[in-house]
């Protein structure tokens, strides 16, 4: 049985894993935000920065991809991500059921936010959430870098999100 990874973050345009096949999905009781403090990759224990995570919210949905894992790199697909998303415990792995856009429906792999986290941050306004990522740098960059990245391929994809919008042009107001 395939093994499919939900990507609605930094998964989008960097996987990380040899994907086989990417389709466009959409998880039922969740909502996309920027409700995670990140003291690794786009920010420090001293100065965090945010990262989107899905927030269990009900009656949201969450428009992203869905990716198959290569066959025969299942057991080291779930290596690296369990290492990349599990390396401060607020994501919880969960297999979860998404719709695909052709009308299937496969479980995923997908990481969450631990709402009882302490990095967990949910409903800061936009414009806080703007200050903090206009200046936040972790140990895979600036922060506004995962934002702008993130909302491009977004684009791409066809999703709209307006909050992510409004966050580029914010944060690029407040970098100039």
């Amino acid at each position: 049985m395939a093994m499919w990874v939900f990507g609605y973050g930094s998964l989008l345009w960097n996987p990380g894993f040899e994907v086989a096949e990417q389709r466009m999905a959409t998880l039922p009781g969740y909502a996309r935000s920027f409700c995670m403090r990140s003291i690794h990759h786009r920010g420090t224990e001293a100065e965090p920065g945010l990262v989107l995570a899905l927030d269990e919210v009900a009656d949201a949905r969450c428009d992203g991809v869905a990716l198959r894992v290569a066959d025969g790199q299942e057991e080291a697909t779930l290596a690296y991500l369990r290492e990349r998303e599990l390396i401060s415990s607020a994501y919880l792995e969960k297999m979860l059921e998404i719709d695909l856009a052709d009308g299937h429906c496969v479980t995923a792999v997908t990481y969450v936010i631990d709402a009882d986290h302490v990095q967990y941050c949910g409903g800061l306004p936009l414009e806080e959430q703007a200050q903090i990522i206009a200046h936040a740098h972790g140990g895979r960059g600036p922060n506004r870098e995962y934002l702008v990245n993130t909302a491009e391929h977004l684009h791409a994809l066809g999703v709209a999100d307006p909050d992510l919008d409004w966050l580029v042009r914010r944060v690029a107001a407040i970098s100039a």
